[in-house]
């Protein structure tokens, strides 16, 4: 495979795409250069600041009235969208840190919780990005005490007289060791180990003593008087955590269709470096089979991918920042409201016939700067006023596209735009592409070959 193609891979599986100014520099570089340089970048970047929303604590929040207690949650899903919506532009102009707001995505997908309160987004997007290249085992516990998780899953509700297993089940199922590795009985046990781990609505974690079960417990064939901690670490003794992360994180960053022996692989890297998540993602990068053809070009891009690939292509700046909120809507992915517990399931359920044709058309409706008219689901219309359609209107800037291509002429630049543009193994038909590029200007015909190029269904694909 060429070295250009490579790093285009890299940089859509650890990132988002290249920015056109950024192609012929990157792949100057070789591939380790590269991947230590997404890495030392993705751990030096900053949190994400909090919303201010003014905070209430439970005793005030009771002494509201309901039309207080209203306007309240308003405010919060408000304030949401608004930090939904700044963590895509925030992903749109990252540079070389676009692989930290890639991890944070994939966190924010493997330990999925629906937040409604802004300061309950911020905290947990700073939790994916403090540890979601460090320990796992630091990364769980700080998941564990989360406000977000633990509204969302009734940990609030897990005391010693009458435990809730919501946590300790999705903890085993689909956070750490997966289906068939534990009993009911160990969920039970886990469940009292968790009981008083809550939160209060300002997003602090409290533990409350006297919820707790000090009692004795039988946890994965161990007895002892464990607590939340106690029952990570002996999760993480056991392989099959290892295993069932490193499964999760292959089917994201490589290919859904798992290997086995790369699995293994990845497992035992991630074992005997004690969880460490960092030499977990350098073994996947710098491995060859990373970069075998079965895996370029494989994957579905999510929506979210989807609409930053092309923000980052054309620099585009919607006139209202939540417009973005609404392509995800339309397109299946809203961003801190996950289906259910257990993520978005990815791949082929990106595509319906609705979404498909959003998909196929949204570089041509961004950039001619049209209105478009988005068809949403019944529980997303009362924010639209009464199920008005969303009107997207955005500016488009297609100078560094232009820049990049403006030299070559008409057949070569076609076949370069489309190497840039498709993660594809198969040679696009340029002559077939050229009878539809019809442009009075050198610019205006670059910009035509992107538009054809991009509504490709190859485009859907990195």
């Amino acid at each position: 495979m060429e070295h250009s193609k490579k790093v285009q891979h890299l940089f859509w599986r650890a990132g988002f795409g290249l920015k056109p100014n950024e192609f012929k520099v990157k792949s100057r570089f070789k591939i380790p250069q590269l991947v230590d340089s997404l890495i030392r970048q993705a751990k030096s970047d900053s949190k994400i600041s909090e919303k201010n929303i003014r905070l209430f604590s439970e005793a005030d929040r009771r002494e509201m009235s309901k039309m207080e207690r209203k306007e309240l949650r308003r405010k919060g899903k408000k304030l949401t969208l608004q930090v939904n919506a700044e963590w895509v532009s925030k992903m749109a102009r990252s540079g070389n840190s676009a692989f930290l707001e890639k991890m944070t995505l994939f966190w924010h997908g493997h330990f999925a919780s629906e937040t409604k309160l802004p300061h309950f987004a911020t905290q947990q997007l700073n939790i994916f990005r403090k540890y979601g290249l460090g320990n796992f085992r630091d990364l769980v516990l700080a998941v564990s005490r989360d406000a977000s998780m633990i509204f969302y899953l009734n940990n609030k509700q897990n005391k010693k007289q009458s435990p809730n297993e919501n946590y300790a089940r999705e903890l085993m199922e689909l956070f750490t060791i997966g289906r068939g590795n534990y009993s009911e009985q160990d969920i039970k046990e886990a469940a009292r180990a968790f009981t008083g781990w809550t939160a209060n609505f300002r997003g602090q974690f409290e533990f409350r003593e006297k919820w707790h079960d000090y009692g004795s417990k039988t946890f994965m064939g161990k007895t002892g008087n464990f607590n939340g901690e106690d029952i990570v670490d002996i999760l993480l003794e056991r392989k099959e955590t290892a295993r069932f992360i490193a499964a999760k994180v292959y089917r994201y960053f490589v290919n859904e269709n798992i290997n086995s022996n790369h699995i293994n692989e990845l497992a035992d890297v991630f074992y005997n470096s004690n969880y460490n998540i960092e030499k977990l993602m350098r073994a996947v990068f710098e491995s060859n089979w990373f970069y075998d053809s079965e895996n370029v070009g494989s994957k579905i891009k999510s929506p979210v991918e989807l609409i930053v690939g092309v923000m980052r292509t054309f620099s585009v700046k919607f006139n209202d920042p939540l417009a973005v909120v609404f392509l995800q809507k339309a397109l299946g992915q809203v961003l801190f409201r996950p289906p259910n517990v257990a993520g978005w399931p990815g791949g082929k359920t990106w595509l319906d016939n609705a979404t498909l044709m959003i998909r196929l058309n949204l570089v041509n409706y961004l950039f001619q700067a049209t209105d478009m008219d988005l068809k949403v689901k019944e529980e997303f219309e009362a924010q639209m006023r009464n199920n008005r359609v969303a009107k997207i209107k955005a500016q488009v800037n297609p100078q560094m596209l232009v820049d990049l291509f403006k030299n070559k002429k008409q057949g070569e630049q076609i076949e370069s735009m489309s190497e840039y543009l498709l993660q594809t193994q198969y040679p696009i038909n340029t002559k077939l592409i050229e009878k539809y590029i019809i442009g009075k200007s050198p610019s205006d015909k670059i910009k035509l070959t992107a538009l054809r190029l991009m509504s490709l269904p190859e485009y859907q694909l990195c």
